[in-house]
């Protein structure tokens, strides 16, 4: 009777250490699937690391992580700088007017418009194409007009902050060139598409 016990506590025990095994595994690898794209944005005043929001806007997100990865914004500039608002760039032409020859529909974002954040800029509904901004701080009222949050700076906000620095003319363009020298994936999860096909 007792060695039947026995082999029925072992039996119980390799159960419970195959299951917690399998728990860990999913755990690990579960982490691993939420992990963001991270993009890399070198500019000639220092350098960002931005995480991209695939669960806050997973389209819009993937838009911006397309375009880094056929290295649209290299060279690019940040052509609008409102201090205490925004910083504003992404325009091939420079001057607000420019994008990517497309456009993708708005898409409602669960990422509120707070300091930090990145948002897609638009000239009305379903215009968003590669201009950006970065929130300088909460702008939660962008929230209300449809602008859609996708990517939030976490590491070289002071860059920001530097670049809104920078004296404006007239419609808010910078007086001397801010140019996003490349911007690159530093990781790229292998569930999340790098190039549009």
């Amino acid at each position: 009777m007792s060695k039947v016990l026995v082999v029925a506590g072992l039996g119980l025990l390799l159960a419970w250490v195959a299951l917690g095994a399998d728990e860990q595994k999913k755990e690990s690898s579960g982490s691993q699937t939420k992990k963001n794209p991270m993009v890399v944005m070198e500019t000639n005043h220092g350098t960002m690391e931005i995480e991209l929001l695939f669960n806050a806007a997973p389209k819009t997100a993937q838009n911006f992580l397309d375009l880094v990865n056929k290295k649209f914004y290299d060279g690019l500039t940040f052509h609008r700088i409102v201090a205490n608002f925004v910083i504003q760039g992404g325009d091939p032409k420079g001057d607000g007017t420019g994008g990517p020859n497309y456009s993708i529909p708005d898409e409602k974002s669960s990422q509120p418009e707070l300091r930090g954040t990145l948002g897609m800029a638009k000239s009305g509904p379903n215009t968003t194409g590669s201009q950006f901004y970065i929130n300088l701080k909460d702008n939660t009222f962008l929230d209300a007009k449809g602008f859609t949050g996708f990517a939030k700076v976490v590491k070289g906000m002071e860059v920001a902050d530097k670049i809104s620095k920078i004296p404006v003319g007239p419609n808010d363009v910078p007086k001397e060139k801010v140019t996003i020298v490349k911007a690159y994936v530093k990781n790229a999860p292998p569930e999340v598409k790098t190039d549009r096909k």
